[in-house]
């Protein structure tokens, strides 16, 4: 089974810009759809983005839609987000996970997740 390790989150701000990575290792990911979601306190998972297997086409929240962008390098068996234009109501631990079908928004198509890496917004 394939693990998912995130990294590059931190403190930023307002405006600011943020790459995060996902590392997978145990297995390749080149042929998986893939997708990042947040948790804020309180709030439940939501849905960021979702890049196709070939990393030829993404989808996007409406709430980050224009201002991150999700990527992939298959050869290095990573998927990034990278997120411009931050705002305070992005601040959460965001997740990378591993999807069952291509550009899917809802947390129980994805099968895999990694720990998590906290991104903090401030004003």
């Amino acid at each position: 089974q394939v693990q998912l390790v995130e990294s590059g989150g931190g403190l930023v701000q307002v405006g600011g810009s943020l790459r995060l990575s996902c590392a997978a290792s145990g297995r390749t990911i080149s042929g998986t759809p893939m997708g990042w979601f947040r948790q804020a306190p309180g709030k439940e998972r939501e849905f960021v983005a979702a890049i196709s297997r070939s990393g030829s086409s993404a989808s996007y929240a409406d709430s980050v839609k224009g201002r991150f962008t999700m990527s992939r390098d298959n050869a290095k068996n990573t998927v990034y987000l990278q997120m411009n234009s931050l705002k305070p109501e992005d601040t959460a631990v965001y997740y990378c996970a591993k999807a069952q079908w291509s550009l899917v928004t809802r947390p129980d198509d994805y099968d895999v997740w990694g720990q998590g890496t906290q991104v903090t917004v401030t004003s």
